[in-house]
């Protein structure tokens, strides 16, 4: 079961390689490009320049540098370290920084990228780059807010169990790209943006993925101060952070601009990958191997723990009634948990799932609950993900592990790397949010 679950994970990474997405939404005819269902007329006296951020646009840069050439005038992308193509590009500079908590790095990348749009003119394309990861390595703070101010905020929130759509909520209105203004600054050059999306988020929606750089923003001032006060964060983030917040409450700072925003009518997005696609692949290759498999839902969220007993629940069902699939089955569901951290471990959402899974699931025989994120990084570790069987927690007992006291202190990366349990994929280059595979044997 462990190979064939690992047979599933490559089927679903290699349907999200951003290479093979981007090629599939990206092609010349003739002396235009076509964008998905658009069409740009590119004649020589009319730039291209490619920006972008996110974990995988170094994989959606060398697509688009192998399908353009040297029809690109410039290119700048930021991706995360680690995550920078096998090769040097030739006509788009890969620059790595620094993922979740923004660093000096990703604000230079991010100047650079600005500075390439000031040199757009009228007519000319913006083609942008956006996948998972956008919102730490797109990092252009406001005036007032300091790089270190950005970097408290995010740890606050990212410890603080709120979803991403609440913590780019916050970060969009204290930006200076985020939430449609990257998109302002070309359309207000004269220039067209074509935008190329790799989804990290739950349904899609533009105005979260990377915190919509190019998007039309619904949220607003009094969202963002509402998110804080929701969570009690509004003592712990810096002072400047308040103090700008009021002032957008008080309509002294510039919204960020809305769906009904002429400027958008410039702007094209394409998704060119999802979670969906990524789950559907595994399925089709889980019925290869004789499974009764299906995509359950790719709309999985909630507390990490909480859900880890859901896909228990779920693999106890199979087992005991076949249902509701006959056996040998697998159960594919996609998405994005989050973690409340309470305790000083290390781990990330899927193995925190995994290992709620595993407690759930002690004694039982002939299933396996694996969770992973398609990005090869789980919160601050090497590993994807994490494997749960029946037998975890006694195998963990036996080596002197209290499966119990590692999930109070939010510590799956040991408990699982002690039992050999890791699901270690290295970065792969895709973020297409997170999956979970239930296998139950025939």
């Amino acid at each position: 079961m462990r190979e064939q679950m690992m047979e599933l994970v490559w089927a679903a990474l290699g349907a999200v390689n951003p290479m093979r997405a981007v090629a599939r939404y990206l092609h010349w005819e003739g002396d235009r490009l076509r964008v998905g269902d658009r069409l740009y007329n590119l004649s020589p006296d009319r730039r291209v320049v490619v920006v972008g951020a996110g974990k995988a646009t170094g994989g959606m840069a060398a697509a688009v540098e192998a399908i353009l050439g040297d029809r690109i005038d410039a290119g700048w992308v930021n991706v995360r370290y680690g995550y920078e193509p096998a090769q040097p590009l030739r006509r788009i500079h890969v620059h790595p920084a620094a993922h979740p908590i923004p660093d000096a790095a990703g604000l230079e990348g991010t100047r650079r990228i600005l500075d390439l749009v000031d040199t757009l003119d009228e007519g000319d394309l913006a083609l942008v780059l956006i996948s998972g990861g956008a919102s730490a390595l797109l990092v252009q703070p406001v005036e007032g807010i300091s790089l270190e101010d950005l970097q408290r905020l995010t740890d606050e929130l990212l410890r603080s169990g709120a979803t991403i759509q609440e913590v780019n909520g916050v970060r969009k209105h204290l930006s200076r790209v985020k939430g449609g203004r990257l998109a302002r600054q070309i359309v207000r050059r004269g220039a067209q943006a074509a935008v190329l999306v790799l989804s990290d988020v739950v349904g899609n929606s533009l105005n979260h993925i990377g915190s919509g750089p190019c998007a039309p923003d619904p949220t607003t001032f009094a969202d963002a101060w509402a998110v804080l006060e929701r969570y009690g964060l509004l003592e712990q983030v810096p002072e400047a952070v308040r103090a700008y917040l009021e002032r957008g409450l008080r309509g002294e700072v510039e919204e960020t601009p809305k769906p009904d925003d002429p400027l958008f009518e410039q702007v094209h997005h394409v998704i060119v990958g999802d979670n969906r696609m990524a789950a559907l692949a595994a399925a089709e290759r889980a019925r290869a191997l004789g499974f009764h498999a299906e995509v359950l839902t790719t709309y999985l969220e909630g507390e990490a723990r909480e859900v880890g007993k859901v896909l228990a629940a779920l693999a106890k069902e199979e087992a005991c009634y076949a249902a509701p699939f006959p056996r040998p089955a697998c159960l594919v569901l996609g998405g994005e948990t989050t973690v409340t951290v309470r305790g000083d471990g290390k781990g990330g959402r899927n193995q925190e799932m995994a290992l709620a899974a595993a407690l759930a699931l002690e004694g039982w025989e002939g299933v396996m609950v694996a969770t992973l994120a398609t990005d090869g990084t789980d919160g601050p570790t090497d590993a994807a993900g994490a494997i749960a069987t029946g037998d975890t927690v006694a195998r963990a007992r036996a080596m002197g592990l209290d499966p119990v006291d590692h999930l109070a202190r939010n510590d799956s990366h040991s408990f699982f790397a002690a039992l050999g349990d890791l699901i270690l994929t290295g970065p792969t280059g895709t973020n297409v949010c997170d999956l979970a595979f239930v296998l139950v044997r025939g």
